[in-house]
C-alpha cells in the first residue's frame, strides 16, 4: 500500500513539473509572438516614417511608432528581443550586462531640422543579503521616454539632461567607462551644418538616469559633453578604438584659415589630421595630433621569399 502511495505521488510531482514546464513555454512562446508581431508592425511603418516625402506622412506614421513601442516596452524582456529588422533605421544600444538598453531614432522635417525619439529600458534589479548565504533578487525594470528638448537648449556643450529634458540625437555608440556610459551620437541639425556628439549617460544611486557629466578635459572649455559641427557637405569620423581605448575623432578646420568663414561651421570639415581623446581616471583627456592609421600586422616587414629559390608545386616541364 505505502508503495502504492509513493508511486502515485511520485506521478503527480512529475506531471506538476510537467504542467509548470508547458505553462512556462507557453508564456514563452506567447511573449516571443508578441515581439514578433510588434516588430512586423514597426516594419510595416519604416517606409512613410523614414523615406517618405511628405512630413504629414511621416508625422503620423512617428506616432504610431511610438504607440507600438509602448505596447511592448513594459515587458523587461525586451531588453533581450533582438529586432534585427529595424536595425537599418533604429539604433539600439546596451551595455555587455544588458542592464539597459537605449533606443532612439531621427525624425527629418521639410526645414532641414531633425527631431529625436526614444526609449531607455532599465533593469534595476538587485540581489541582496536575506540572511546567512541567502540572498534574494528584487526584481524592478522601469521605462523612460527620450524628450527631445534641443530646440531649447542654447548651449548644448554644457547642458545636463533627463529622459524628460533630453538634447536628442540619434546614437550610435556605447562605450561602458565603469562609474558612466560614453556615448557617440549624430545630429542632422539643419541644411546646411550637421553635428557628432561625444554625450555621457550615468546613472544617480537611486536608480535616475542623467545625461551629460563632468568627464571631460578639452582644451578652453569644461564641457558636459562634446559637440562637433561641420557641413553637411562633408564627413566626419567619430569612433571608439576599442583596442587603444580612445575615441578617435577628425580634426576640423574652416576651408581658409583667416578667412571671413571662419566660425560659419557650414564652411567646416576634416582637414586630414586626427586627434584623440584617452580615458585616465575617469576622465576624457584630448591628445591632439594623432597617427589615426590601423595598426600594423606582424607580417607588414617580413621579407619577401625569393622566387629562384623557391620549389614549384608543378614544374609542366617535368616528365611523369
Amino acid at each position: 500500500m505505502k508503495r502504492y502511495k509513493k508511486t502515485v505521488l511520485k506521478k503527480i510531482i512529475f506531471l506538476s513539473f510537467l504542467v509548470m514546464n508547458v505553462c512556462a513555454g507557453a508564456q514563452k512562446d506567447s511573449l516571443l509572438y508578441l515581439f514578433r508581431s510588434a516588430e512586423q508592425q514597426l516594419m510595416a511603418l519604416r517606409q512613410p516614417l523614414f523615406y517618405s516625402r511628405n512630413q504629414a506622412e511621416r508625422t503620423e506614421a512617428n506616432k504610431e511608432f511610438i504607440e507600438i513601442w509602448e505596447t511592448i516596452i513594459e515587458n523587461p524582456k525586451v531588453l533581450h528581443y533582438p529586432f534585427d529588422s529595424l536595425k537599418k533605421d533604429v539604433s539600439f544600444l546596451a551595455p555587455k550586462n544588458k542592464n539597459f538598453r537605449l533606443i532612439t531614432w531621427d525624425f527629418r522635417k521639410d526645414d532641414g531640422t531633425y527631431l529625436y525619439y526614444g526609449f531607455l529600458l532599465v533593469n534595476n534589479s538587485k540581489r541582496v543579503k536575506v540572511g546567512f548565504l541567502k540572498h534574494k533578487t528584487i526584481e524592478e525594470y522601469e521605462t523612460f521616454q527620450l524628450v527631445d528638448k534641443s530646440d531649447n537648449i542654447k548651449s548644448p556643450e554644457n547642458y545636463i539632461g533627463s529622459p524628460q529634458r533630453w538634447f536628442g540625437m540619434l546614437y550610435t555608440q556605447l562605450i561602458d567607462c565603469g562609474d558612466f556610459y560614453t556615448l557617440i551620437g549624430w545630429d542632422g541639425n539643419t541644411k546646411l551644418s550637421q553635428r557628432k556628439f561625444v554625450d555621457v549617460l550615468y546613472f544617480r544611486s537611486n536608480g535616475t538616469p542623467v545625461f551629460g557629466k563632468d568627464v571631460f578635459k578639452f582644451p578652453k572649455k569644461n564641457p558636459k559633453r562634446l559637440m562637433f559641427e561641420y557641413s553637411q557637405e562633408v564627413s566626419m569620423s567619430v569612433k571608439y578604438n576599442e583596442k587603444k581605448n580612445q575615441i578617435i575623432y577628425s580634426h576640423l578646420a574652416a576651408r581658409e584659415e583667416g578667412a571671413p568663414t571662419e566660425g560659419l561651421f557650414q564652411y567646416y570639415g576634416p582637414d586630414g589630421s586626427f586627434d584623440a581623446l584617452v580615458l585616465k581616471k575617469d576622465k576624457w583627456v584630448t591628445v591632439e595630433d594623432i597617427d589615426a592609421r590601423q595598426e600594423k600586422s606582424k607580417n607588414d616587414n617580413a621579407t619577401k621569399p625569393d622566387p629562384k629559390k623557391q620549389k614549384a608545386i608543378y614544374d609542366p616541364k617535368k616528365k611523369r
